[in-house]
């Protein structure tokens, strides 16, 4: 019996939202139950859900007498699938209603048929009623949070840090991130790997000045890309990839990067200064780090990997002072939404309070195994101040051997923050910290 798509999909935006499971992790089981193209609808369909879930939960309940609870609480997010397909995919909505209703036997609520067709349909309807002329000026103002889809404690945090471009930013966490190239340049230049692209007839849209980033027209399965097995190329966004020019790694530098995996920035390192003395990668979750051996043997590259806690480095730590430190620390992930959409609603406004504590400790616990003269590069793809600028401000004020260095050629600037979509790029932030010689 073939696997009804819907299913699969109404199961794993209700494992994400009401249990509060990771995308990351829920997606991948879903998948493994199907091949081939319907592997992409399947991520399309999760993924669109949890993009636009503020506006669709909106959607079905003017059709909906009372919500759906209980048992039959993941038919509710299967009525969220069907209108995002009426809405904003190009299945004919005939196949849209039949795919959508007969997803109710293998969710074992067929009594929810009736409830699920009529509620798609009434929305077809209103749909079409919209689109005529006669009501395109009908449309009331909506709360933020349903209009920008993102939750409303998040939404004043963003005005608050950015009143003149907090719409931009919502608006970027909803687009479809683009797919950047992190070059091997061990094995290729830029210049030679953007031929081997023309050859395969690979678009690219650009090449970031700064580390040779290239982004792609479309995104593509990697195997089609010029020698990703063979680790000429890997995948890594535009923002990622400035860690390792800030780092600036010199020969023969002892260098450590905290909370490592996947190991993007592990690997960089090592391919961008192949010339240091060690890389020690710890992260704390022994299971993340298969991802950083993974990704280091494809790439043929070495480094210490250890499952350590960065705040308890009495656990771990050899003695020998790092001359180079990477903290790309736990944070909030606002400013990766667009590729992580599930954030949004997994992310809890106290949350962020016990992050902000959480990275204090490791900085703090972390910065007397830096040797005096040496850099502290800290890294967070949050978008927050209170995660980045005013953290480091606070470091910085209560170490007097810790001395910030400027990155951009803003006076004011603590650090530098890269907003969502700024020149294509997830939202980060990096601050360079310098260890005082006396």
């Amino acid at each position: 019996m073939a696997v009804n798509l819907r299913a699969l999909a109404a199961r794993c935006t209700f494992a994400v939202v009401d249990k509060g499971r990771s995308l990351a992790d829920e997606l991948p089981q879903q998948l493994a139950k199907i091949e081939g193209k319907d592997k992409g609808l399947l991520q399309e369909l999760c993924y669109g859900v949890l993009r636009h879930l503020s506006e669709l939960e909106h959607d079905v309940r003017e059709f909906i007498k009372k919500p759906l609870t209980g048992k039959q609480r993941v038919g509710h997010f299967l009525m969220l699938v069907g209108v995002y397909q009426i809405k904003y995919t190009r299945i004919p909505d005939h196949a849209a209603f039949n795919e959508t209703v007969s997803a109710c036997k293998p969710l074992k609520c067929d009594h929810l048929k009736g409830v699920i067709n009529g509620v798609l349909r009434n929305f077809q309807r209103q749909q079409a009623a919209k689109g005529s002329d006669d009501n395109k000026n009908s449309s009331t103002e909506l709360p933020d949070a349903i209009t920008f889809n993102h939750p409303s404690w998040l939404i004043k945090k963003i005005q608050s840090a950015y009143p003149e471009q907090w719409r931009d930013v919502l608006n970027a966490n909803m687009q479809r991130p683009p797919m950047w190239l992190r070059v091997n340049q061990l094995h290729h230049s830029v210049e030679e790997y953007l031929a081997l692209l023309a050859t395969e007839n690979i678009a690219h849209l650009l090449v970031d000045e700064k580390s040779g980033a290239i982004r792609l027209t479309e995104a593509i399965d990697v195997n089609k890309l010029p020698g990703f097995q063979l680790g000429w190329v890997s995948i890594q966004d535009g923002a990622a990839q400035q860690a390792a020019l800030l780092l600036d790694c010199q020969p023969d530098d002892n260098v450590l990067d905290c909370c490592a995996a996947p190991g993007g920035k592990t690997c960089h390192i090592l391919e961008y200064s192949p010339k240091i003395k060690a890389m020690t990668a710890i992260d704390i979750e022994a299971a993340r780090l298969e991802r950083v051996q993974e990704n280091l043997q494809r790439l043929n590259l070495k480094a210490q990997v250890i499952a350590a806690d960065a705040a308890a480095p009495e656990k771990w730590w050899d003695g020998q002072l790092f001359d180079r430190i990477l903290l790309d620390a736990p944070c909030s992930g606002t400013g990766v939404i667009r590729r992580h959409p599930d954030i949004k609603w997994l992310r809890k406004s106290q949350d962020i309070a016990v992050l902000t504590d959480l990275q204090q400790d490791i900085l703090k616990n972390i910065w007397p195994l830096l040797k005096p003269g040496g850099t502290l590069l800290y890294a967070t793809c949050s978008i927050l101040p209170e995660e980045n600028s005013e953290q480091v401000q606070r470091f910085v004020n209560e170490n007097a051997d810790a001395e910030h260095s400027a990155i951009t050629d803003k006076a004011d600037d603590i650090g530098w923050q890269i907003l969502p979509n700024e020149d294509s790029m997830d939202g980060f932030y990096y601050a360079k910290l310098i260890k005082k010689l006396h």
